[in-house]
């Protein structure tokens, strides 16, 4: 009797699973091929990279057939095909049907990382969620005989439904961003060894001040009861792959329309359990006014204005707290020249090669503006 070519993406419920579940449980091979069954060369042309592996079994043989090594480790070429066939032949000599079984064993489209772990492609993952389902866990069966590390697999939003797959797989999420949701699978016995989801927030204030000594501030739409009626300087948080110089001056234009030059990190603030129970560090940057007047952005800020420094210093919120008050006479002592900030340099590390800014104090009096320090 011959059965031939059933796509993955008709197929009943009943063949979804005989096809799906063929492994007891994870890493432990295949289920016991009935003795009279046997296979004939048969294909697979899910998109992915082809492992070839034979088996057959014999009524002589009296131990169950596990995929080895060398039948798993035979990589054939790439189809682009979204759909599985398989091909299987026989009967197990009292008429019903065989186990489905499939002859070539497909590997998740992947590419190693630095670290010994593996990267999933999100752009090649299979259209069908049974058709991933049976992929991975062959991919991960094959990713621990070659001594694989850590897995990463990013599933874009449109791919939600194969989060609960890669879940009963035993994956675990890692972090989340708009488009995508980030999952990790660690291989090796004993504690992951995977850098953990990032556990900083970074925000940024800009502190202007004019040649009328008088400082740019706002008042936000948005505020705690505390802080009504009080006069801030414009803050807001550092977007991705973004300068915290850049994001000081990109923030003070958004807010109040003010162009702007960054001129230092006049000092930072380390505090923890902030927002979700992650920490937050935020620079407050002094920045030199290029223009003078306001635009306010509607969506955040009820109101902006250019404040003389002493009346921005008086208010109740300032002196009452240390935390503001140490802050706004760090500023003041830099524009009296009495305290020098972090400037901003580019440079280039050996252990990387990529650019990077490098925040410090410059002693030669030549490339500061600070002639006092």
């Amino acid at each position: 009797m011959e059965m031939r070519l059933f796509e993955s993406k008709a197929m009943s419920a009943s063949e979804t699973v005989q096809m799906g579940r063929m492994y007891s449980s994870r890493f432990s091979g295949f289920r016991h091929i009935p003795a009279a069954a046997k296979f004939s060369p048969q294909f697979c042309s899910c998109r992915g990279i082809l492992l070839k592996a034979s088996y057959s079994s014999h009524p002589s043989s009296s131990k169950n057939n596990f995929p080895s090594s060398n039948a798993i480790g035979s990589v054939g070429d790439k189809l682009a095909g979204e759909t599985c066939l398989f091909q299987i032949i026989g009967t197990n000599g009292t008429g019903t049907r065989p186990n489905l079984f499939p002859r070539e064993i497909t590997v998740l489209d992947a590419f190693d990382d630095e670290y010994g772990g593996v990267i999933v492609d999100p752009e090649r993952l299979p259209a069908n969620p049974n058709a991933f389902g049976y992929i991975l866990h062959s991919s991960l069966s094959h990713w621990s005989m070659e001594g694989k590390k850590g897995i990463w697999l990013k599933l874009p939003v449109e791919r939600a439904e194969l989060v609960p797959v890669a879940i009963k797989e035993g994956f675990e999420y890692h972090h989340a961003e708009r488009g995508y949701v980030m999952l990790t699978y660690w291989i090796p016995e004993g504690p992951c060894m995977l850098p953990a989801n990032a556990s900083h927030q970074v925000g940024i204030g800009g502190f202007v001040i004019n040649e009328n000594n008088e400082v740019l501030v706002v008042q936000e739409k948005h505020y705690a009861p505390a802080c009504a009626g009080f006069w801030k300087i414009p803050t807001g948080f550092i977007l991705e792959s973004e300068e915290i110089f850049t994001g000081a001056v990109r923030e003070v234009k958004e807010e109040t329309g003010i162009d702007t030059e960054f001129v230092e990190v006049i000092a930072f603030r380390h505090a923890h359990n902030v927002a979700f129970e992650k920490s937050d560090l935020f620079f407050i940057c002094m920045l030199r006014p290029l223009s003078t007047e306001i635009t306010v952005d509607d969506l955040e800020i009820e109101a902006a204005k250019w404040m003389p420094l002493d009346e921005f210093v008086e208010q109740p919120l300032i002196q009452e707290d240390s935390m503001f008050k140490k802050i706004i006479s760090i500023c003041i002592a830099r524009l009296g020249k009495h305290y020098c900030g972090l400037s901003s340099h580019q440079v280039v590390s050996k252990f990387d090669g990529r650019l990077s800014s490098l925040y410090y104090n410059v002693v030669d009096a030549q490339d500061f503006n600070c002639s006092s320090c």
